[in-house]
């Protein structure tokens, strides 16, 4: 198995595994909605190394990942991962990281992208994490019956600045939960469930995912309890390397620091314009 020195700098072979990584959640996620709603259309496909993910017209996972970490981007491949989007009517985005290089870049200002979002990739040694007294609070393994309890804990965490969106994360935790490699954490208050999270794995690369806390919970230690669970299973399991992507400069990206992630590179969405 690959062997992660968490001294190690960051570079373009840290960059491949990150980017893989989640590049594999996401495709995984469009395999999970493609079985679910087969009539969605949801597909993926692999071009000079990059992963394009169709999981809908509007979605967030609809796009492009590790675009010129593998093979050196092209006019020509370039045009056949722009096709396998705007074929099924989608717009053209791609996560981008620095590591690509300048000349990747570059080759997509001249096509006529710009950049529309800044997110951190922070990472750190999976590590066994020291035990702690949450009191009341537990976090357990989601059983597979159990998926519509995580799906609406996790949707009632994340819409409650905007409950306009509840029945759209309702399906969207219900796919997530349905991916191969990931396994679902619960964490529970007096035996209440309250906060949920994921835990995206591929390749020694253990992913947290977004995990979310309903607001009557809030500020109760689920979401460390929740962390400290997830660090352990992906020690207990031999992974080597965690993975976490937040928005650049928040609370969320706050949060991981003091945890010990450090962040291994700032990445950019670029989207096309003008197709």
């Amino acid at each position: 198995m690959y062997r992660y020195d968490a001294m190690a700098f960051a570079d373009l072979d840290l960059a491949r595994r990150l980017e893989r990584a989640e590049g594999q959640a996401c495709l995984e996620f469009a395999e999970a909605r493609h079985h679910l709603y087969p009539e969605s259309g949801a597909a993926w496909t692999e071009c000079a190394g990059a992963y394009a993910v169709f999981d809908g017209v509007d979605s967030p996972v609809t796009q492009s990942f590790g675009l010129g970490l593998y093979e050196p981007l092209n006019p020509v491949s370039l045009d056949r991962i722009e096709s396998f989007f705007i074929d099924r009517g989608a717009v053209v985005v791609h996560e981008v990281s620095p590591f690509a290089g300048i000349a990747n870049i570059d080759l997509l200002c001249a096509r006529g992208y710009r950049p529309i979002e800044l997110s951190s990739v922070l990472h750190q040694s999976v590590v066994r994490p020291a035990t702690k007294d949450y009191g009341a609070v537990t976090v357990r393994v989601a059983a597979v019956e159990e998926a519509a309890l995580w799906s609406d804990v996790s949707s009632r965490g994340w819409a409650h600045e905007h409950p306009e969106m509840r029945d759209f994360l309702q399906q969207f935790g219900a796919i997530a939960f349905a991916r191969e490699q990931s396994v679902n954490f619960i964490a529970e208050l007096d035996g209440k469930a309250g906060a949920a999270g994921t835990l995206c794995l591929h390749n020694g690369v253990a992913l947290f995912g977004g995990a979310s806390t309903v607001p009557e919970m809030r500020r109760r230690g689920l979401q460390a309890a929740l962390l400290e669970a997830r660090m352990r299973y992906a020690f207990e399991r031999g992974y080597e390397l965690a993975m976490m992507v937040t928005e650049v400069g928040s609370q969320s990206q706050r949060n991981a620091e003091r945890e010990d992630f450090r962040i291994a590179y700032t990445r950019t969405k670029w989207r096309l314009y003008g197709s």
